[in-house]
């Protein structure tokens, strides 16, 4: 892939939840600095629970009123329909030129699905893609869900990693707006939990070599 081949890195996870606005915000800033020229970056974390709702998701994806949800909801500038973001889940958010990179859409969607590939295989798991349907599934439930935005050319938001959540936050919702499919997760499919910094490291290891980047530690904004 073209562009740049060093990406700043910036691992939370493991060390403290981030607050999805947090990220947000941060995703906003490395926006602004990769379209002036600087250099892009990806953040892998966890964040404190919250539901995120997709620009053109629909409220009809909850299974209970907003007010009975178990933690805030969000309404994120993402494509994808609703899903949950908490403990035990790992979050990877790259902030890319996708220009520059010679990236369209979908091969930049199926680009993070690598990632999650990868990261499954170096744990022992062997998952994939089920057509039409984005995200990284294994033996028919979901363990990783893909939502991204691409303004003029920028990426933001990205993939979350079912590591070892409590998968009853699913519960009120209809995951990614998929009435029949179930999600699972690494601790369900592996018969413990995996650590999550073990996790994020077999991540970045996985988006390294999926994009052809030299990852190298970043300093947060």
């Amino acid at each position: 892939m073209n562009g740049n081949q060093s990406v700043g890195l910036l691992v939370h996870a493991g060390r403290e939840r981030v607050p999805y606005a947090a990220a947000r915000a941060w995703m906003a800033h490395q926006t602004d600095v990769v379209r002036n020229g600087g250099p892009e970056a990806v953040a892998l974390l966890e964040h404190e629970p919250v539901y995120t709702l997709g620009a053109r998701a629909a409220r009809t994806s909850l299974r209970v009123a907003e007010q009975a949800l178990p933690a805030p909801l969000v309404e994120a500038d993402r494509g994808g329909d609703v899903t949950w973001h908490g403990p035990g889940q790992l979050v990877c958010y790259p902030v890319l030129d996708l220009r520059r990179r010679g990236l369209r859409a979908g091969d930049y969607v199926r680009a993070l699905e690598s990632v999650v590939i990868e990261t499954l295989r170096a744990c022992g798991i062997e998952g994939g893609r089920v057509s039409g349907r984005p995200g990284v599934w294994v033996d028919g439930a979901k363990v990783a869900a893909v939502g991204v935005r691409i303004d003029r050319g920028i990426s933001r938001h990205g993939l979350a990693l079912n590591v070892a959540p409590d998968l009853a936050w699913f519960d009120p919702i209809v995951p990614c707006g998929i009435d029949d499919a179930v999600v699972t997760s690494m601790a369900r499919l592996l018969g413990e939990a995996p650590s999550l910094p073990a996790v994020a490291v077999a991540m970045a290891e996985a988006f390294a070599h999926v994009f052809g980047v030299t990852l190298v530690e970043a300093v947060p904004a």
